[in-house]
């Protein structure tokens, strides 16, 4: 049995040697897929090891994998720029939906970090200066509830912190979120979690918010029991980056099925609605119509109306044009069968379910989208919607990610097949913590 401890201390080590590999340098696609083959062997090692015993690795080891992502300055992405620029604006009594980078009226916030001398690499500005904000002309994309944890890092954040503090963020989250899955799902289901690579590169490393939203879910379905403070938790997440949504039918399994559904389905969704528009108000009240943001050009520039990179699992066995169409017509009807059949003892299935639907629909080309994803896929135990992840993870950094997700839907239905025999041929045993 050590030896089998010992030869995942290994593999852990040789996964966190290769990530800070990926954030301190140039990383192309050999490295990601170097990182998750080291993780799909750590996990198939833990297979051979009692849950009882996994505890160390999988905390221990998911807190310093993680903490691999402080390193080095943000690695693939210019986000956290955005929100650090975003929580100086409010620190400074304005409204970040106001105003761009680019605008005048904000010049006087401008410093050597965000708006550096030189151009190389940087995103340049109307006025012949230059920024490492992406987009400085657009305004912000962030909703409410992103923006007021931007502002809290700034305010917390000592003089010169400029990445670190985000990133500090990101750790801290990415530990909470470790520590929920762990109690409440045990250590052979959160090492889906604590190991793997998108956690130390988009959570910590690049520091994007989604891994806020992904804290608010997790402790939306681990840490509080079905109704009003399950929904002020989902409604936060979604008002942290709008993807949580897709939780939502998951908290609503089976409401569908009986009478008294509709009445559960309220004392979830009522208090989501409330905090999504008490978190909206004071910006509505100051910006109006323009805390609409970026996401309109975002979804024109992502090309979500049928161009692009979108929808290419369906485009392989679909017309171009009727792909959007299939792809939102598929995903209510996913929403519709959870709704109708989930499991309201388990919501987590029915919120991977649509979740990970999404991404393999939509195929976005960002990899911290499936961050939801891996958690939930923590919190259930199907491992084969991981796929989800790396697809996302080779869509960002080596362009057209079409055979991997089409491999990713593939697992999902091997995977949905597999584990239909299984219970048509075995009972299922009742619900209990994996250690």
């Amino acid at each position: 049995m050590s030896r089998h401890l010992l030869a995942i201390g290994g593999v852990l080590a040789a996964l966190a040697a290769v990530l800070i590999r990926m954030v301190a340098g140039p990383s192309g696609l050999g490295w990601y897929l170097a990182a998750w083959a080291l993780f799909a062997c750590a996990v198939w090692l833990a297979r051979r090891i009692p849950g009882h015993r996994l505890g160390a690795p999988v905390v221990a080891g998911g807190i310093v994998l993680a903490a691999t992502g402080l390193a080095a300055p943000p690695s693939t992405s210019t986000d956290s720029f955005r929100y650090a620029w975003d929580g100086r604006v409010q620190a400074a009594g304005l409204s970040p939906y106001d105003h761009p980078p680019s605008a005048p009226e904000l010049a006087a916030l401008r410093d050597g970090w965000l708006f550096p001398a030189g151009c190389a690499a940087r995103h340049p500005l109307p006025d012949g200066g230059c920024t490492r904000i992406n987009r400085p002309t657009e305004p912000t994309i962030y909703p409410p509830v992103a923006q007021g944890y931007f502002l809290l890092v700034h305010w917390l954040s000592p003089e010169g912190a400029r990445h670190k503090a985000l990133q500090l963020g990101g750790w801290v989250m990415a530990v909470l979120a470790l520590v929920a899955l762990y109690r409440v799902a045990g250590a052979r289901r959160a090492a889906y979690w604590a190991w793997c690579p998108a956690v130390p590169v988009e959570a910590v490393n690049n520091a994007h918010v989604d891994m806020l939203g992904v804290l608010l879910v997790v402790l939306a379905f681990c840490a509080v029991r079905a109704g009003h403070a399950r929904g002020a938790l989902l409604g936060a997440a979604v008002a942290a980056k709008l993807l949580p949504a897709t939780a939502l039918p998951g908290a609503l399994s089976g409401v569908l099925a009986n009478r008294g559904g509709w009445r559960r389905a309220a004392v979830t969704v009522a208090p989501a609605a409330l905090v999504v528009a008490l978190s909206y108000l004071p910006y509505v009240l100051a910006s109006g119509g323009s805390v609409v943001g970026y996401l309109p050009g975002y979804l024109e520039e992502e090309r979500y109306d049928g161009g692009g990179d979108r929808y290419a699992v369906l485009r392989l066995v679909l017309p171009d044009p009727w792909a959007p169409y299939a792809a939102i017509a598929s995903l209510g009807l996913v929403a519709l069968l959870v709704l109708r059949h989930g499991d309201p003892d388990r919501p987590w299935q029915g919120a991977l379910l649509v979740s990970g639907s999404l991404l393999l629909l939509f195929t976005p080309g960002y990899s911290w989208y499936a961050l939801l994803v891996v958690a939930l896929v923590a919190m259930d135990g199907r491992w084969e919607w991981l796929g989800t992840a790396l697809a996302g993870a080779v869509a960002y950094t080596a362009g057209p990610g079409s055979l991997f997700y089409a491999a990713a839907a593939v697992a999902v239905l091997i995977g949905w097949a597999a584990r239909a025999r299984h219970r048509a041929v075995r009972p299922p045993a009742p619900a209990s913590r994996e250690d």
